[in-house]
């Protein structure tokens, strides 16, 4: 196999020319039946392992290829959701926009008390609360674990909805009248435990994201929801307008 071009003259280190050419080749889609192993890579530029591994550094760091240990390289799944943070969004919607069969196994719909969750709807800590937990699948398989809870005195007409295949948002409307205007939301990247791992049917290599979420309905806490969903299915994204102010602040800080 004739070599790849490496430039060994130029002020560029090696692992760098290296790092840019693999992810060239990567989003091109030269990779896409398998992901060279170190040897074939350390083979086919002529330079030496140590300078493959630094050139994958940056490949694992942004997400682009998984490589562990002892294990060759691999690509990594495109996430099949991905979630912009611009918007109060249902993860219902973002499934079925993403074009997946969109479908709940309801492990729990009852109503009780919670003091920790009821002081983050700034309610008294016996106040009753709509509890739903879900096992979320998109196209067949474990997708998240959410978990919800209400106010009773708002939601109790939901506890006899069939959630199998609908939205919690779309029956709070319909049956309270409750639609959510506003929310505040924190994502953190978690290991599962082996319960969560186990519904969610993903391996030890798997992370995943934490969801927490207060939404509101007129100023008022109205909904808090946890949710542990796959971070090999799901992306979030966030695009911000250009501030060149801003911008040119920060350049002479820096």
């Amino acid at each position: 196999m004739t070599s790849r071009a490496l430039d060994r003259s130029g002020a560029r280190p090696l692992w760098r020319q290296l790092q840019d050419d693999l992810i060239h080749r990567l989003r091109a889609g030269e990779f896409d039946a398998g992901f060279p192993g170190e040897l074939t890579l350390v083979e086919d530029y002529r330079v030496s392992r140590h300078t493959v591994r630094q050139a994958l550094q940056r490949l694992r760091a942004d997400g682009l290829v998984v490589a562990e240990r002892g294990r060759q390289p691999r690509v990594s799944p495109a996430a099949d959701v991905e979630q912009p943070l611009d918007t109060l969004y249902s993860l219902f919607a973002s499934v079925e926009a993403a074009g997946l069969a969109q479908r709940s196994v309801v492990r729990v719909l009852d109503v009780r008390a919670d003091g920790v969750v009821a002081d983050r709807l700034d309610l008294e800590g016996s106040t009753p609360l709509v509890h739903l937990e879900r096992l979320r699948l998109a196209a067949g398989r474990p997708f998240a674990i959410d978990r919800v809870w209400l106010p009773a005195e708002l939601a109790t007409p939901i506890v006899t909805a069939d959630f199998t295949r609908t939205s919690l948002y779309a029956v709070l409307a319909e049956r309270t009248g409750v639609r959510l205007d506003a929310s505040r939301e924190s994502i953190r990247a978690v290991v599962p435990t082996p319960a969560e791992r186990a519904l969610l049917e993903c391996g030890p290599d798997v992370a995943c994201l934490s969801v927490h979420r207060q939404g509101r309905a007129g100023g008022r806490p109205v909904e808090w929801r946890h949710t542990m969903v796959r971070g090999d299915r799901f992306a979030v994204t966030a695009e911000f307008p250009a501030d060149t102010r801003r911008l040119r602040r920060g350049a002479t800080t820096r």
